[in-house]
């Protein structure tokens, strides 16, 4: 096609989806192409929690956690108001930023044999019967017969995702802290989720000692506090006296909070029979899931993996594909969506809670239930 040149395959987005599919493809031999937006990676909105699931799919990439610095997280404990319910994790689970994670993979795939072009932003995609035609503006016109769409969050013009039924009401707001030693050292091992009107907050230590601040709340609430984060971490800090006391003299890390908004948890994509055949969506353009499971990011791990493990296979298609990862995260994401709502508002947080602490082995079971599977896992490890 006149104007385009051609490439064997491209990646959309080099988060962990993309770094990940990379990092296979290159590692086989394969040309792959990987276009990132930014042209330095930065933090991101996200809990940076890594359940054993993720670090088997890292460690498979080749990436050393313990080299990295990453926590050790063993604990988990759930806080409603002034009420505590504590539970060891059915795993050891690691804490590190996706900022340092992302840029690591991303170095690991080039390391493989993978073109990164970092500052390409990616204007429309088209996606037919015809092929995939994409425009990286400034970076030029790419024609492909194999597309790996891993803008995240980002919809990108041509291929968006119909994300009905989800829900799309919430806020993510993120702050990285250091906090006081005494509050580092009662923190150290532990992942906090605390629950609070209209919204829930994830607290844990990442590497370096620093801790990752990560909650949702409704737009109303948010709306309700002024669209403030001041506002609103105030109104939080009053409801919860354990948060009160982990951010007394702690040191905020960004300037302000990363934020994004109409979250569309509980989002799982279903293949169209007019998608391209060469169409594969990773990560949140898959599925996306409730951050307060701590499964996001091997989900979006394993939708790296498996995708190019289906593409080295030549038999499959992007809709073998997608129909493998519906299966694989259908049931965790429906779980996750029915805790989400429960746990927003009062009388469901103020049940939840009590159950919690009533019976603690129930959330351990909760982590187990909503973990990918080890069969889901061996299919997307596994090469031709």
């Amino acid at each position: 096609m006149s104007g385009y040149r051609t490439e064997e395959c491209v990646i959309v987005g080099g988060g962990l989806a993309g770094a990940s599919a990379a990092c296979v493809l290159g590692r086989e031999g394969r040309s792959a192409l990987l276009l990132e937006r930014d042209l330095q990676l930065r933090h991101k909105t996200c809990g940076e929690f890594l359940s054993v699931e993720a670090q088997a799919y890292l460690a498979h990439l080749g990436i050393d956690l313990e080299g990295l610095g990453a926590s050790r997280i063993s604990r988990l404990r759930l806080y409603h108001r002034e009420g505590q319910a504590d539970a060891e994790l059915p795993f050891l689970a690691r804490g590190i930023s996706r900022k340092v994670l992302d840029e690591t993979l991303l170095q690991k795939a080039v390391a493989y044999g993978a073109r990164v072009v970092r500052g390409a932003t990616v204007r429309s995609i088209a996606a037919d019967e015809a092929g995939i035609r994409i425009d990286a503006g400034p970076f030029g016109k790419i024609q492909t017969e194999t597309l790996f769409l891993a803008s995240g969050k980002h919809d990108v013009r041509g291929v968006k995702r119909s994300a009905s039924g989800s829900i799309n009401d919430l806020v993510g707001f993120k702050m990285h802290y250091r906090l006081s030693e005494r509050q580092r050292a009662a923190l150290d091992g532990a992942i906090e989720v605390v629950l609070f009107d209209e919204g829930y907050a994830g607290l844990q230590l990442i590497e370096g000692g620093i801790a990752n601040l990560c909650l949702v709340v409704s737009r109303n609430r948010f709306e309700h506090v002024g669209k403030s984060w001041t506002g609103l971490t105030e109104h939080i800090v009053r409801e919860s006296p354990l948060l009160a006391g982990r951010l007394r003299d702690a040191l905020a890390l960004f300037d302000k909070p990363l934020s994004i908004f109409q979250i569309p948890y509980g989002f799982v994509h279903q293949p169209e029979a007019i998608e391209a055949q060469g169409l594969y969506r990773l990560g949140d353009q898959m599925g996306v899931i409730p951050s307060f499971t701590g499964e996001g990011m091997s989900i979006a791990l394993h939708s790296g993996c498996l995708a190019a493990s289906i593409f080295l296979r030549h038999s499959c298609t992007g809709g073998d594909f997608h129909r493998k990862m519906a299966s694989d995260i259908r049931r965790q994401v429906r779980l996750a969506f029915l805790l989400n709502k429960a746990a927003r508002y009062g009388p469901g947080q103020s049940a939840l809670f009590q159950i919690c602490r009533t019976w603690p082995s129930l959330m351990r079971q909760v982590a187990a239930f909503t973990r990918l599977r080890e069969g889901s896992m061996q299919s997307a490890l596994a090469l031709p």
